[in-house]
């Protein structure tokens, strides 16, 4: 699959962050020409591309937008969702530090295209402070331009943004979350319906989008739907950034057409497994993606084949897991995640993974049961669906594929209190034995 960049073609550029430096390779003229089109127009060619959201659910953006209510009582509002808090996942960071005038031209362009949009917040995780300082930068040249403001190019069209930024809390990448805390509430996910889109942020009308697939927005808009579709594989359009980590020779966010082959990436790109060693699994969605093992990488990386093959695409993290790694430590630190992310609102989710977590803990604490595998199953069953959000099923998603697919694994720690012998042995294992 030839290499023809997009998001990233500009990021060698010097000071690529200033406005003046951003507006000669190029940008805001799709923002100039989307002023020019009425907002229908603007949402039926984002509709045509088959743009899906790059955060992770991958939904049809075009159609998201067009579920905002004409003519809402409440101002509607845009949300950029640049928590990226799924471990395993550092593209959007990159966006906002090397190129943060895409992300405001696409930004804007959407707003025009959703109406009446007075206001947009990017809600960035706490940690990411210096991608927040070069955003807050970004914007006051950008309303210094002209961009961003009353009266835009003198049209009737007002818009400003604002950076929200989060406390690090793992379910405020859940929309509804994300809009509880933005309202200054608890990021606790909501009941739906309503759905954002005609009840969000302080009652209006909201659209939730993540920063890659505002990034993606005015390349749509100055080369065209046709243009984005000639990327990727059919419902599966436009470029995409992967971000792959763990037992890698050359780790980071690599750019290919949606749907590039996961075994070619890892090996041809990535260099291969670290130490020549053997792979194991790969993660490739994110930590709450299932597992995939060595025999089940050989396909597209795209929204429809990964989901095919029992896993998903998500945020397109991939962490890929060599032989020397313990697959049940592994599943025991993603659960630790989940049951310390848990915002406990529902009972499912706040009592079932901290069960799952007890559970890992004392098989890698070398005090296993026989019946541990088909209990971690039992767990995840009374979690997966009956959760309010999405966090359950994400939990869930690495205990099930790992006890399916390496319970080899699993009743080796109950007969022999122990990793297999050719995984890593750590210590807190090590120590857990030795006490026997």
């Amino acid at each position: 699959m030839g290499i023809k960049r997009v998001l990233t073609k500009d990021f060698a550029t010097e000071n690529l962050r200033q406005v003046s430096v951003y507006e000669r390779t190029g940008g805001y003229t799709g923002f100039k020409k989307a002023l020019e089109m009425q907002p229908d127009d603007l949402v039926e060619l984002v509709k045509k591309s088959g743009l899906r959201g790059r955060g992770g659910a991958g939904f049809p953006t075009g159609n998201k937008w067009s579920f905002v209510p004409k003519n809402a009582p409440r101002p509607t509002y845009l949300l950029c969702n640049a928590d990226e808090s799924e471990p395993g996942t550092f593209k959007d960071r990159v966006i906002i530090e090397k190129d943060p005038h895409l992300l405001i031209e696409g930004m804007i362009i959407s707003a025009f295209a959703i109406g009446s949009c007075p206001m947009a917040y990017i809600y960035i995780r706490g940690e990411f402070y210096y991608g927040a300082t070069v955003l807050d930068a970004a914007l006051e040249e950008a309303r210094a331009k002209g961009f961003l403001g009353k009266g835009i190019f003198g049209s009737s069209f007002d818009f400003d943004i604002t950076v929200h930024r989060g406390a690090g809390a793992y379910i405020c990448g859940e929309e509804t979350g994300l809009i509880e805390s933005v309202e200054g509430h608890r990021g606790q996910p909501r009941v739906k319906p309503p759905f954002p889109a005609v009840v969000g942020v302080f009652g209006g009308p909201t659209v939730v989008n993540n920063v890659e697939t505002l990034a993606c927005v005015p390349f749509i808009i100055n080369k065209g739907a046709e243009w984005f579709k000639s990327f990727g594989t059919p419902k599966n359009t436009g470029p995409k950034l992967y971000c792959v980590s763990g037992s890698v020779k050359k780790p980071g966010v690599y750019e290919f057409p949606m749907g590039m082959n996961l075994k070619e990436l890892i090996y041809d790109h990535c260099g291969g497994i670290t130490g020549d060693r053997k792979l194991k699994a790969v993660i490739p969605g994110g930590a709450s993606a299932p597992m995939l093992t060595a025999d089940e990488i050989d396909l597209p990386l795209n929204f429809d084949a990964v989901m095919k093959a029992g896993s998903m695409l998500g945020s397109a993290g991939i962490i890929v897991l060599d032989e020397s790694v313990c697959i049940v430590d592994a599943v025991w630190r993603l659960a630790k995640f989940f049951a310390h992310e848990s915002c406990g609102q529902c009972t499912p989710c706040r009592e079932g993974t901290n069960w799952m977590e007890s559970v890992l803990d004392r098989l890698e604490r070398g005090e296993g049961r026989p019946q541990d595998a088909d209990l971690l199953l039992d767990m995840s069953d009374n979690i997966g669906g009956k959760s309010l959000c999405a966090l359950g099923d994400a939990a869930i998603g690495p205990v099930i594929s790992s006890v399916k697919k390496f319970r080899d694994e699993y009743l080796h720690h109950v007969t022999h209190k122990s990793c297999l012998p050719e995984t890593k042995r750590y210590r807190r294992l090590d120590m857990a034995v030795a006490a026997h």
